[in-house]
């Protein structure tokens, strides 16, 4: 559904990462008033990230006067009930939390709960690279490879809230071993994490990707040569699902998307030389634009297309459409 209504409206929005919690103040347009981030409570055994939310919020409520709450989270969310259903040992003791009932019934507002990545996606379809497109696909490059999947101006979480782990698809069956178990997984060669070990193995020391980038575009050849393999890996994973999705548009974020056009330059080619004509004809690929906000950005829309949706009593679900404006 298109999102044309107006509600003069102001609501609190958490970005939940195992390592930082990014919080703010988002309004109906999209735009971010207020922003900040807390380092994440978790101990070995436990997190207190509830906590955390409930005495934000409270603040946030009171000095913004918002109504409403928006949450993208790391792990498998039931978006339904705003359910953790999986999440790995990052956040320990995270599964099961039911992160709409317990900020409901403290805040008393609507709270809304999304996976992160799935926001991510939002955020680029309202508000960044993906603005206008109905099929498309994001990747957000890390410590792992989290996906999002859009068909037809839908946001496709499949039957268990579990679709777009694309970083465990198999790219080299009996490869290197991965934290899900299997081996092989994309992400063990396409992630930033994978790119960063490669350059340590190739250069024998510790480097980080901005010096690793900084390194091969001031003319180091074995610098750019550890890219180029990485990009290709990237690039093998990337044909096999444009030839399943077909879709108009790739988003690649993470921090690997601040290499902008030098990124682009160097995937584009490798991606188009490995699929089909028809697949490349209409299809673009292009680095996320809005960062570290997409996600605060994708949770608001969501939140802010349900209110309208039940305002005007048409209410669904799954539809992410938005105007064009």
């Amino acid at each position: 559904m298109e999102r044309g209504g107006s509600f003069d409206v102001n609501i609190i929005v958490f970005d939940i990462g195992g390592t930082n919690i990014k919080y703010g103040v988002i309004n109906e347009a999209g735009e971010i008033l207020y922003k900040s981030s807390v380092a994440t409570a978790i101990t070995a055994e436990s997190n207190d990230i509830v906590r955390q939310l409930l005495d934000l919020g409270k603040e946030l409520k009171l000095k913004w006067g918002a109504t409403g709450v928006a949450i993208s989270s790391a792990g498998q969310i039931n978006s339904h009930t705003g359910e953790v259903i999986h999440a790995t040992d990052t956040i320990p003791g995270y599964r099961g939390t039911n992160l709409k009932q317990e900020i409901e019934s403290v805040l008393n507002v609507p709270v809304v709960v999304e996976n992160d990545v799935n926001c991510m996606a939002i955020g680029e379809y309202w508000k960044g690279a993906a603005k206008g497109k109905e099929n498309f696909l994001s990747l957000a490059l890390g410590t792992g490879i989290g996906g999002a999947i859009v068909l037809n101006g839908s946001l496709h979480t499949g039957a268990s809230f579990s679709a777009g782990e694309l970083g465990h698809m198999t790219l080299y069956p009996k490869g290197k071993l991965c934290t899900c178990g299997d081996k092989g997984c994309y992400e063990m060669y396409a992630s930033s994490l994978a790119l960063e070990k490669k350059a340590r193995g190739v250069l024998q020391t510790d480097v980080t990707l901005p010096e690793l980038f900084a390194g091969a575009k001031s003319g180091n050849s074995v610098m750019e040569s550890v890219i180029d393999e990485w990009i290709e890996d990237m690039a093998l994973g990337i044909k096999t699902l444009v030839h399943i999705f077909n879709p108009e548009l790739i988003v690649i974020g993470g921090g690997v998307s601040a290499q902008g056009s030098y990124l682009l330059e160097k995937l584009r080619p490798s991606v188009y030389g490995k699929i089909m004509p028809p697949f490349r004809s209409l299809m673009s690929i292009e680095v996320a634009q809005q960062g570290n906000d997409a996600n605060l950005i994708g949770s608001s829309f969501l939140f802010f297309r349900d209110l309208e949706a039940r305002h005007n009593g048409d209410y669904v679900e799954s539809s992410i459409t938005c105007d064009k404006k």
